[in-house]
């Protein structure tokens, strides 16, 4: 399995009257780590856009366990839990400076035309990106 690695520098402006991560913001850090995960991979999301689909989001879900703190390092882990072929589920581990796991996260996907957000078999339309998905899911 290929989990790919981000290190984020919160800003100032993500933090909340409590001193942590306002929680919206990790729903932005989660798709960074997709993003980075499909480059890992030697992808891009603008080819699938270009050729007419679009991947949404159809579930999130977050876990919140520890509070990350203003001048706390981050470290955000994206990987595939799961590549059907037609849904993707990817899991994100988010972990301070000192190791600590501070927030798990997953989002569901699936890919839909532009034009009418119709689903289609992912499998079909983008064979390169499931296979390598399914390489790096393993």
């Amino acid at each position: 399995m290929y989990i790919s690695e981000l290190a984020i520098k919160p800003k100032y402006f993500e933090f909340d009257m409590m001193g942590i991560i306002y929680h919206a913001h990790y729903l932005g850090w989660f798709e960074a780590g997709r993003t980075k995960l499909i480059e890992d991979l030697g992808l891009n999301y603008i080819h699938m856009e270009q050729a007419g689909y679009i991947s949404p989001v159809q579930e999130m879900k977050v876990e919140y366990r520890k509070g990350i703190r203003y001048g706390d390092e981050v470290l955000l882990r994206t990987w595939i839990k799961e590549n059907g072929g037609v849904k993707t589920v990817y899991s994100y581990e988010v972990l301070n400076g000192q190791g600590e796991l501070c927030v798990l996260g997953t989002s569901v996907h699936y890919v839909v035309r532009r034009e009418d957000f119709k689903p289609v078999q992912f499998k079909k339309i983008f064979p390169d990106w499931y296979a390598r998905f399914a390489e790096a899911s393993e």
